[in-house]
């Protein structure tokens, strides 16, 4: 799409603050579950591939599938017995994800106060009655449960696996305190049963678990089969807790990670899309939209005006005053009663079908906006907006059809070049968006946006000093304009001149808030990026966005940073609070989808946090010791 230049729809600033998310990723990686106190993403980017080394980078190797556990049964367990002494042992555990299936563990038993019980083999014979059990020492009990364990391992790699439950049930009947191994086994074989049971495996991974909480073997178990039973939550806190405690070591549960929370940000969006009603954006975001074009003038009444008519000059009226709330369903209200001339009915149209755009309604769009042109081919801003909502949809050939027929009605209007430059300019073809810009500028060099982004393209042209010369001629031109300065503000940054990027976002401030509200906040987010990236100054980052937020709480840039920001800091819950935010002024469901992405990447931190205290600290002790600084501790 081709709205505003994105310094002014805080697309810019939202990729800025993506490449400051990504700039930070190691913070992320040392600090992730230490009550995830990380830059960006706690934990989004401890889920991808791009730091690990198997990602693709040299020396690394391709990840394996991430699809559901396999069926194949092990060979053996992952004890020593059956193995020979001379053979080197992988240094890789095995896990329930490996392509062989969840192997079974063999634990030493616990010792007690007699003397060690040893295995011995336990004779085909009836199940013993608590009476019997009774009767038994505890060293014969831990004996005859170590025994029925054995066997059940034998009988799970024969694929025995009803005969193995019934063995490590005995074992769990017998022994005087069950050891996790022996639920964990058995939920094992219950994952394997045709069809799995895996809400019996659930109840013993927790068993198991309760017994040994870092237990990895059965976190990665009940994961798996939570997965399996569509708890997406619960299992995106186990693969987390089991990607933290093996200090993100296991590749296949951190694709299982990855592939969870993943499948539960898309169901939640899903979810959450199709049942919300539409809502517009930001009074930011619509007037940057509609500042993008030239003003047109208001349509001139028929004499014989009917009441659609007047209704359509209170939806301009309304418009003009920025009370988009209002305009919107005026101008719904005036094609219901009827715009009795062609002209007023086509132009109507194209409003409704500019609302419809910025509600994410790009069909309903294309279908009023065609329907303008059906009646006013000659409009040539119609044509432009379709070509918008084409690339909106993904046809690119489409867009450049729509406008060549704009040029083909008047080639001397200066905003289909304008428009046609900021799609060159999306698609990476910067010397042609640099002429179209300079065509539109030529034609018109009273707006100011063709002429900031051409200084844009000619900097990412890697025309760096004449990129500078250009916004230092048009901060001449146009002194009062904020965006021009913001813009600048935004290449210096870029460049790391950080004090000369601050005081041109603090002179945009000023003629910011010298305006009738409501004002841009674009400035104010900038200025703390900057002042972060700087400084490192993390609570006067959060105070600028603050400070922004509370003079529009519906810019989703100042939303989005202060969410970053708060992970930095340990605000947790504030974080989350912001992601519950951005997530009702989520226009598309790529843009929700990551929201719930980091959303529940940070809760299920957070839990880990409150469920292994001690873990988190450790993490901590030893990010402090490697020399990486933990903010907000």
């Amino acid at each position: 799409m081709a709205p505003a230049p994105p310094s002014t729809t805080s697309e810019g600033l939202m990729d800025r603050l993506q490449d400051f998310v990504t700039e930070n990723k190691r913070a992320v990686l040392i600090g992730a579950g230490v009550a995830a106190v990380a830059v960006g993403s706690v934990g989004y980017y401890m889920y991808t591939n791009a730091d690990r080394p198997d990602s693709g980078a040299p020396g690394g190797s391709k990840p394996s599938g991430t699809g559901k556990a396999a069926r194949k049964e092990p060979t053996g367990d992952d004890s020593d017995t059956g193995t020979s002494k001379s053979k080197k042992r992988s240094s890789k555990k095995k896990t329930v994800r490996d392509p062989d299936g969840p192997l079974l563990e063999e634990r030493k038993p616990k010792q007690s106060s007699e003397k060690s019980a040893t295995v011995t083999e336990v004779p085909e014979s009836p199940r013993l009655t608590p009476a019997d059990i009774a009767t038994l020492s505890h060293s014969e009990r831990t004996a005859r449960a170590q025994a029925y364990k054995a066997r059940g391992n034998q009988a799970y790699q024969h694929k025995k696996f009803s005969q193995a439950i019934d063995l490590y049930t005995r074992a769990i009947e017998v022994a005087s305190a069950p050891e996790a191994v022996y639920f964990s086994n058995r939920a094992a074989c219950y994952m394997n049963l045709q069809p799995a049971e895996y809400e019996k495996a659930v109840t013993d991974c927790d068993e198991a678990l309760k017994r040994d909480p870092t237990y990895i073997k059965a976190l990665n178990r009940r994961g798996t089969a939570l997965d399996a039973l569509k708890r997406d939550e619960e299992a995106l806190r186990d693969f987390t807790a089991v990607t933290i405690l093996e200090n993100f070591q296991n590749e296949s549960t951190a694709q299982m990670l990855e592939r969870t929370l993943k499948k539960l940000a898309q169901v939640k969006t899903e979810n959450l899309f199709s049942s919300r009603e539409m809502r517009l954006p930001s009074h930011t975001f619509i007037s940057a939209y509609l500042a993008a074009f030239r003003p047109r003038p208001t349509p001139t009444l028929p004499q014989d005006a009917q009441t659609g008519d007047h209704t359509l000059i209170l939806a301009y009226d309304a418009l003009a005053a920025g009370d988009y709330p209002h305009a919107f369903p005026l101008i719904n209200e005036a094609l219901e009663q009827g715009v009795s001339w062609d002209e007023g009915k086509a132009k109507a149209l194209n409003l409704r079908g500019t609302f419809k755009f910025l509600l994410g309604d790009t069909t309903g769009a294309r279908d009023d906006l065609q329907a303008s042109i059906d009646l006013l081919p000659t409009f040539t801003q119609t044509w432009v907006k379709i070509a918008s909502v084409w690339m909106e949809m993904g046809h690119t050939a489409q867009a450049f059809e729509a406008f060549e027929e704009a040029i083909s009605y008047d080639e001397k209007d200066p905003d289909i070049y304008y428009h046609r430059g900021q799609v060159h300019f999306i698609m990476g073809n910067f010397d042609a968006a640099s002429d179209d810009y300079s065509h539109s500028t030529a034609l018109d060099n009273s707006f100011v946006f063709s002429q900031i982004q051409y200084a844009v393209a000619q900097y990412k042209k890697g025309e760096t000093d004449t990129a500078k010369a250009t916004f230092r001629k048009t901060m001449q031109q146009f002194p009062d304009r904020s965006e021009v300065l913001n813009y600048y503000g935004e290449l210096l940054m870029d460049l790391q001149l950080y004090q000369d990027a601050i005081e041109k976002f603090e002179r945009a401030i000023e003629l910011e808030k010298a305006k009738r509200p409501p004002i841009n906040v674009l400035a104010l987010v900038n200025r703390a990026l900057a002042v972060y990236q700087w400084k490192h100054d993390t609570i006067a980052a959060i105070e600028l966005c603050e400070e922004a937020f509370k003079i529009d709480q519906e810019c989703d840039a100042a939303i989005a940073t202060l969410a970053q920001l708060y992970l930095q800091v340990s605000r947790l819950d504030d974080a989350i609070d912001m992601f519950e935010r951005h997530k009702q002024l989520a226009r598309t469901p790529t843009e929700l989808e990551q929201i719930f992405t980091f959303e529940y990447a940070t809760r299920a931190q957070k839990e880990f946090a409150k469920n292994y205290p001690v873990q988190a600290e450790d993490l901590m002790q030893r990010a402090r010791s490697m020399g990486q600084p933990i903010p907000g501790f």
